[in-house]
């Protein structure tokens, strides 16, 4: 049943054609070479499927939602701060390997608490 799936979702995926229509202008048909089809039932198991292993690597914790990740722990000693900073640079690696690049204009560093050390994360 599993190898029916994998075809079908392979045949569903395969020989796929787009175009681009503005203004009642049409360019010529161009063949898919990867994605899934925007607003396809299957397109947010088959994201989800293929970002599984994405935290599999990480010390801290990640949450996943969606499209939006985020890595997060407790920084008491600067070692923690390292620890977070192999993460950030895990999920980028693994961002790259997969061609699925994290958009860096919305990446954000969050500091909270009173005894905040404020260690500079990139």
């Amino acid at each position: 049943m599993a190898l029916v799936a994998i075809r079908w979702i392979e045949n569903w995926l395969t020989n796929r054609k787009q175009r681009v229509c503005v203004n009642g202008l049409q360019s010529s048909w161009q063949n898919v070479l990867s994605g899934v089809p925007q607003g396809s039932v299957l397109g947010p198991v088959l994201f989800l499927i293929f970002i599984n292993d994405l935290d599999s690597v990480i010390v801290n914790h990640v949450l996943k939602f969606a499209d939006d990740t985020k890595d997060f722990g407790s920084i008491n000693h600067a070692d923690d701060s390292i620890k977070l900073q192999e993460d950030l640079n895990k999920l980028f690696n693994w961002s790259q390997d997969w061609q699925m690049k994290f958009n860096v204009d919305k990446c954000k560093v969050m500091h909270l608490g009173r005894k905040n050390l404020h260690i500079h994360i990139t």
